[in-house]
């Protein structure tokens, strides 16, 4: 199974960009910003009034991404440039994050680029 991971706010107001495709093609659920639903991953890079949330909670949101993904070998992350969009937040700020991700993640160019790895 392949699982579109994107960026999300608090509110689950998939509403704009990645969000919105993941409402509309993978089965995010409104109101869900956070975790795993149909085919989708949400990571919250915004909060419930859609303001950008700190660098710090994003990174444990993508840990506990990271440990989800871990714990499911058997599906493929398809990991967009969450962030980089509607939150305005450049890749360089985020892909580091994503630095000890499993192989079963495919990380975007924007991310892969700077980092240490390639895509699986």
């Amino acid at each position: 199974m392949e699982v579109f991971v994107f960026g999300s706010n608090l509110a689950g107001a998939h509403g704009g960009g990645s969000a919105a495709h993941a409402h509309q093609e993978h089965g995010a659920v409104w109101g869900e910003g956070v975790g795993f639903h149909g085919k989708s991953y949400a990571i919250p890079t915004l909060c419930q009034k859609l303001q950008k949330l700190a660098l710090y909670d994003i990174e444990a949101h993508v840990g506990d991404f990271i440990v989800f993904a871990e714990a499911n070998p058997d599906k493929v992350f398809n990991i967009v440039a969450i962030g980089c969009g509607i939150a305005g937040f450049m890749p360089e700020e985020i892909a580091p994050m994503f630095r000890d991700a499993p192989l079963n993640c495919t990380l975007p160019p924007e991310f892969i680029e700077g980092l240490d790895r390639r895509a699986p």
